[in-house]
């Protein structure tokens, strides 16, 4: 079993965002198999972190330009929320970087995470958006 299954619970209707947050899950995946190892790779995690981070951001970019394009009210909290892990998930990478091993600890935060965001935060601005006919 997955260390993070993709559940219906995680999906918004919403086909790009829905698309953006299972690759992050899968990613989140492989982080935690490659930590599982025996020997875990720290090129491969290195990567695999990486990744997350920039593609996190990247994703985070695309909801706050559908949030600007559809006048989101509750855009500002939301932002910040993004801005909150942005800034803890660079803090991580940075650490890595500087050679601190990144654990099953920094991964679960990383899950914990994503999981909250998607089902409460993300979920959140479902209602409005299917006012505009996107969902």
């Amino acid at each position: 079993m997955a260390f993070m299954p993709w559940t219906s619970e995680l999906e918004l209707g919403l086909a790009e965002i829905d698309n953006q947050h299972r690759w992050l899950v899968d990613q989140t995946n492989a982080l935690h198999d490659e930590l599982s190892r025996p020997e875990p790779r720290r090129e491969v995690i290195g990567q695999i972190f990486e990744g997350l981070v920039d593609y996190t951001h990247n994703h985070f970019i695309v909801e706050e330009v559908m949030f600007q394009q559809y006048e989101y009210p509750e855009t500002p909290g939301h932002k910040g929320e993004h801005d909150n892990f942005t800034g803890k998930a660079m803090d991580l990478l940075m650490r890595f970087e500087d050679g601190e091993e990144v654990n099953l600890e920094a991964l679960e935060f990383l899950k914990e995470w994503l999981v909250h965001h998607i089902c409460k935060v993300d979920r959140a601005y479902v209602p409005f958006f299917k006012t505009k006919g996107l969902v």
